[in-house]
């Protein structure tokens, strides 16, 4: 990885995309990412503007804390449209001391972009990245009935500890990946 250079300029490039942390400019086209129907039913369903804005927040503090959080992501050589945010941020979601406060991976990808192994290239360059700084194990939550994003958690390394259910009453599957030296 390469030192940033400044606000939203690439930290980590794959073949086909350019990876960075969120910066405040990132807010519009965040919110309208996950705003998209076929996107936002695997994350609760449609949220307010203040949603959008807390989710941000949680991935800047996440780096700000902790020293890693997730990307946004933009094609290499595209338009610099956001077309996903993936990577590995801390929260606490209250599904017990086997899953919160830990370093929960995470993947989105535009509607326009699912199907085309871009969530599965950001999150290896992601995992990678985190694996060889921090080497610690990593959760993931998938919504009961993502198949995609069940099968991308197990290319990944991760298997499937149990189902929970969201303070919101979502049903969800946990799923936990060792680290590097314990795998």
């Amino acid at each position: 990885m390469s030192p940033v250079a400044g606000p939203g300029a690439p930290q980590l490039v794959t073949e086909r995309l350019e990876l960075w942390r969120p910066v405040a400019g990132d807010l519009t086209q965040l919110a309208e990412l996950v705003s998209h129907p076929e996107v936002a039913r695997w994350l609760g369903g449609p949220q307010p503007m203040a949603d959008h804005f807390a989710r941000l927040l949680r991935n800047a503090g996440s780096w700000q804390l902790y020293g890693y959080g997730t990307f946004m992501l933009r094609l290499r050589g595209g338009d610099g449209r956001i077309v996903g945010n993936c990577g590995v941020f801390r929260s606490w979601r209250g599904l017990g001391e086997d899953f919160d406060d830990r370093a929960e991976a995470g993947w989105i990808v535009a509607a326009d972009q699912a199907g085309k192994g871009l969530a599965e290239e950001a999150m290896r360059a992601a995992l990678d990245w985190f694996d060889a700084e921090f080497g610690l194990p990593t959760v993931c939550m998938i919504v009961h009935g993502n198949t995609a994003s069940i099968r991308l958690a197990g290319k990944l390394g991760f298997t499937r500890t149990r189902d929970a259910e969201l303070p919101s009453g979502e049903a969800v599957h946990l799923f936990r990946r060792e680290a590097p030296g314990q795998r």
